[in-house]
């Protein structure tokens, strides 16, 4: 979890915040002396209505809350954001009927990957995130404010273990895919079903246990000269295939 008091900062992050139902985690909302009025306005009449306290302050006040970060002139302190139950997640799944499309993260460490990975989920109907408790980025302030909004829209579940969620998965009927340089092409890649796509660490890739238990491995040609891709770019790459094929133009 994040500590008890966090930050969402940014324009857009911060409007995004204010709109959403999970608002009543902010504790309150700095605004620039000084910001464009207009802007100012739409913050004003945003708190009003959930019945924020708005303190005006001076701009270097906002870059040490957020160790020098782009606020833009609006930091919102908010309470640490919450991990969704994956047990109970599975379990509305199968009461529901539903052959949902999952995305497990192997150690994502850059919390910029990570918001940008869940705002790519957020837009092609990914139903839910697992990612591990240990060498991993968590949801922090940074990663609120990359997402724009996505991160309370886009479950987060977090595991103790990845290989052993994996296996209680697959009991539950899911079919697992990873990233490989070996393996069969993304586009011929077929994600109906209750589908699981496993992104690898940075710089690692999926650890060797892990992509043990993999059904199939997919990989993503490069004719270039630089023979990789940023974590959050592939996988943006490799979630509108998986929308592609479950949502296919009719």
């Amino acid at each position: 979890m994040t500590s008890n008091k966090d930050f969402v900062f940014g324009r857009h992050a911060g409007l995004d915040y204010l709109k959403t139902q999970n608002a009543d985690k902010i504790n309150k909302v700095f605004l620039q002396h000084g910001i464009q009025e207009d802007f100012a306005n739409q913050v004003y009449a945003l708190s009003k209505k959930k019945r924020l306290v708005v303190q005006s302050v001076p701009k270097n006040k906002l870059d040490r809350l957020v160790d020098g970060g782009n606020h833009q002139g609006l930091v919102l302190a908010i309470s640490s954001f919450d991990y969704a139950d994956l047990g109970k997640m599975l379990d509305k799944f199968d009461e529901d009927g539903k052959e949902p499309f999952l995305l497990m993260l192997d150690s994502i460490e850059d919390p910029h990957n990570l918001g940008s990975i869940l705002r790519t989920a957020d837009a092609t109907g990914v139903d839910g995130v697992i990612i591990p408790k240990r060498h991993a980025t968590g949801l922090t302030s940074v990663v609120a404010k990359t997402s724009t909004g996505a991160i309370d829209y886009v479950p987060v579940a977090r595991v103790n273990n990845l290989v052993q969620t994996t296996k209680e998965l697959k009991k539950r009927g899911y079919w697992f895919f990873g990233t490989d340089m070996a393996g069969v092409d993304y586009r011929e890649w077929n994600a109906k079903g209750k589908t699981v796509l496993i992104i690898g660490n940075e710089g690692k890739g999926i650890a060797p246990l892990l992509k043990k238990q993999m059904d199939q491995t997919i990989t993503l040609p490069m004719i270039g000269h630089v023979q990789s891709l940023n974590a959050s770019v592939a996988t943006g790459v490799l979630l509108y295939q998986a929308y592609n094929s479950r949502h296919p133009l009719k």
